[in-house]
């Protein structure tokens, strides 16, 4: 009886340990006390996004483990970052009682697009980040023009970009806005929130948090120079992709010693504003969130300019 026991947490914590680095990959680290400061500040925000997160990432996880995907891949979370996001973002972005539904079930289709990604990706060592969840989640939100059963939250409606019109009026709170920053990663807002993140953060290592830290006031500033939406500012909308843009390019895919990654980090910062603003523009009249395109297209012209260039 023992033994089963023995045998049965064998094989228990390890899978649990990989889903909570699922969490933390999400911020490019693979630590699982980190996950778990993220997930309690998800659920402590919401309980039931907070299930839906911890469900979606376990479902990509064993996806990976079931489906035979590159055990070290899979033990460090990696199946797991992008079907978390798709859950969460179908969850919040989808109305009707078929939204728990859909989005667990894209948690498993993005499961599976991550590893062909994975795979399509392998041979030019660039890394997937979150392209397969801003794909799964984009084209599911679509559908819901053709499908009756799926419908998109009345925060998002599709406008007509001749007549938008850019409103800069309104105050920023540049405290909670900073520590929204962070929130937003996980489609949160709140003090709490935001701080459990960033403790996370700083967890698994002083430099983590450092650039996190700088990425965020970089975009923060940069956003408020160039006269972005004070709304966008204050509720962390431009910070949370620089934020990982920051973490990605100083910290994870640097490349070893590189005195320019703090440099590189912080135009890559600045970098994901003007993506930010366009990748808005053009989803206008779709309705659809930026997500964390900006992030991923401003991290991927970096880490590829360094696949050729020395000193990016």
């Amino acid at each position: 009886m023992r033994s089963g026991v023995t045998e049965g947490n064998g094989k228990v914590v390890p899978f649990l340990v990989a889903t909570m680095k699922g969490i933390s990959q999400v911020v490019l680290i693979e630590n699982w006390v980190t996950g778990l400061f993220i997930l309690a500040a998800i659920t402590i925000t919401s309980f039931q996004l907070g299930l839906i997160a911890f469900l979606s990432v376990a479902i990509g996880t064993l996806v990976g483990r079931v489906g035979g995907g590159d055990p070290v891949s899979v033990s460090q979370g990696l199946y797991g970052y992008n079907p978390m996001l798709t859950g969460m973002a179908v969850h919040l972005f989808l109305e009707g009682p078929a939204s728990w539904g859909i989005a667990l079930f894209g948690a498993l289709i993005t499961a599976a697009f991550t590893a062909s990604v994975l795979t399509l990706l392998e041979p030019t060592g660039m890394p997937t980040l979150t392209f397969p969840y801003i794909v799964t989640t984009w084209l599911i939100m679509l559908s819901s023009y053709r499908l009756e059963s799926l419908k998109l939250t009345d925060g998002l409606v599709p406008q007509d970009l001749s007549h938008w019109k850019l409103k800069i009026e309104g105050n920023i709170d540049w405290l909670s806005a900073f520590i929204d920053g962070a929130g937003q990663i996980f489609f949160l807002q709140g003090i709490i929130a935001g701080l459990l993140i960033f403790i996370g953060i700083f967890f698994a290592g002083l430099k983590f948090g450092m650039y996190a830290l700088v990425g965020n006031f970089v975009a923060m500033v940069t956003a408020y120079i160039l006269g972005a939406e004070h709304s966008l500012i204050d509720a962390g909308l431009y910070g949370y992709n620089a934020i990982l843009t920051a973490l990605a390019v100083g910290v994870v895919f640097r490349g070893g010693e590189s005195w320019m990654a703090p440099l590189t980090a912080t135009i890559g910062s600045i970098l994901t504003v003007l993506l930010i603003a366009s990748v808005d523009t053009i989803l206008l009249p779709y309705g659809l969130p930026a997500l964390t395109m900006p992030f991923a297209l401003s991290t991927s012209i970096f880490i590829g300019a360094r696949k050729i260039m020395q000193y990016t």
